[in-house]
């Protein structure tokens, strides 16, 4: 087998690879002498076959094998051999003549290919003991997390049936079919939903209009979708709701025991305490970790200066150009409504790509360096957690999708290998924790939530877009699982109380 290089540019790299016919010839008379004492063909005694005969009937498929067996092996061996790091599957280049294929195949000729690919630029990893970060803590007080129980007992309070209108801290059991221009839209139904009048579950204005209604009215409601709502097609829109009341019920007393734990599934109120703490100081810690992952990616990216492969970036900016069409056309809403224009946008998301990739290839780095893995028993977990997304009926399906799909589980082993790193670098450089109040951790919560959605930024707001580019990514493949849509209809979220 005969090597060698026809291009070497940057990152790009181009190998031509010659293989004698002697050599095909070799690779396949090996094959039909296997292949002599296994088949059984009529007229034949086991092990007696003419090797010719066995050629004339097989010659052409076994030598496909050989040639998708050297493609296979020469590849990996002849990349690896050189010291370098494919940074995608190469492209593997062949003659497209059928003649030439034939004589290939025939063993009448060299086997002759080339191989394209970019390799991953050398990286030295520098010293970490200029990275600082400030880490804002928020210690959760005793009165939130009794605030929680109370909102949390809510859920087990009894209610009973009454007569007469609907008062603030009623239930109410309702259908509505909601409208906007007249025309029903999809996911704005519900049957026999129930809604605790004052809950502020549902959009602002909705539960206000059916206090003081009575079993079996009917009330058409109409409000005002929020601008930030979660269904970007819904956001701002007036829209009507045909409502039907199927009943009104009081609440009875809120008690806050053992008893209300155990109606909860749980063995005492204070274990009920115990997870609604963790809920909170899990939600807030979510917070500060991100915040402190920005930081540290930040500093990485201005530490790391270097050519990233093309098809990666390629790869990377065609995900977050098809996310911003989809947002754009959820939302009925152009790059001109975004105070941008589509050249401005692409070359926006090319740099954002172009940084995701680098924050990626370095952290691939660091941890490989660090011998930084994710074990078989983490990535189950993960996909368990990622399973229970789904709703009940569809987890089995889920399961099996990602159980046969390694394409798929890898985009739940790349995230996990990312935070893995993150904890190691944590532990490498100057980490200085600040006590702050719930208002200073959460006072760029919003940014950062719209900083995470990969749509056209507006010119006054680039630096919000940037942010998204510092949750580097140390890889990704298609098929990462979605969480189940929620309804469009009006609530206004879905509160997540103690499991």
């Amino acid at each position: 087998m005969q090597v060698t290089e026809t291009l070497n540019s940057g990152l790009k790299r181009e190998i031509k690879i010659t293989v004698p016919a002697g050599d095909m010839e070799a690779k396949l008379m090996a094959r039909l002498n296997d292949a002599r004492d296994k088949v059984r063909i009529n007229g034949f005694r086991p092990g007696k076959v003419p090797v010719q005969h066995l050629r004339k009937m097989y010659g052409k498929s076994f030598m496909a094998e050989v040639v998708n067996e050297i493609l296979n092996d020469s590849t990996r061996s002849i990349i690896s051999g050189r010291g370098e790091k494919a940074a995608m599957q190469p492209e593997v280049i062949m003659t497209e003549d059928e003649k030439e294929a034939e004589k290939i195949l025939a063993g009448g000729a060299d086997f002759e290919f080339r191989l394209n690919y970019e390799v991953i630029p050398a990286i030295e990893i520098k010293d970490f003991s200029d990275i600082k970060v400030t880490r804002q803590v928020y210690d959760v007080p005793g009165s939130e997390v009794e605030d929680q129980v109370k909102r949390v007992a809510e859920s087990a309070r009894s209610y009973e049936p009454k007569d007469g209108k609907a008062a603030e801290g009623d239930r109410v059991t309702i259908d509505y079919v909601g409208k906007i221009g007249g025309e029903a839209f999809a996911g704005g139904a519900g049957t026999d939903q129930p809604l605790v009048l004052g809950s502020k579950e549902f959009i602002p204005g909705f539960e206000d209009q059916l206090i003081g209604t009575k079993a079996g009215d009917e009330k058409l409601v109409t409000v005002t979708f929020p601008e930030n709502y979660q269904a970007a097609h819904l956001a701002g829109k007036e829209a009507t709701f045909d409502v039907t009341v199927k009943e009104v019920a009081k609440p009875g007393e809120l008690e806050v025991t053992d008893e209300t734990a155990k109606n909860l599934g749980l063995e005492s109120l204070e274990r009920l305490r115990e997870i609604v703490r963790g809920q909170i100081e899990n939600q807030f810690g979510s917070m500060t970790r991100q915040k402190v992952k920005r930081q540290l990616l930040d500093q990485l990216d201005a530490a790391y200066s270097f050519e990233a492969p093309s098809k990666l970036v390629e790869a990377e900016f065609n995900n977050i150009w098809a996310q911003v069409n989809r947002d754009l056309e959820a939302a009925s809403r152009t790059f001109a409504d975004e105070e941008t224009t589509e050249e401005e946008a692409r070359a926006e998301y090319m740099r954002l790509a172009e940084r995701r990739v680098r924050l990626g290839l370095v952290l691939a780095e660091i941890g490989e360096k660090a011998g930084v893995t994710v074990s078989d028993e983490e990535l189950q977990r993960g996909l368990f957690e990622q399973v229970r997304r789904f709703p009940a009926n569809q987890q089995q399906e889920a399961f099996e999708f990602y159980r046969n799909n390694p394409e798929a589980i890898n985009s739940l082993r790349a995230p996990m290998f990312e935070e893995k790193v993150v904890d190691y670098l944590l532990g490498q450089i100057s980490v200085n924790d600040v006590k702050v109040s719930k208002e200073e951790l959460m006072a760029d919560d919003e940014e950062a939530e719209t900083a995470t959605k990969a749509k056209p930024a507006k010119k006054a707001s680039s630096k919000k877009a940037e942010a998204k580019a510092s949750e580097a990514k140390a890889g990704e493949a298609a098929g990462e699982a979605e969480e189940p849509k929620k309804k469009a209809a009006p609530k206004k979220k879905a509160a997540k109380d103690a499991e």
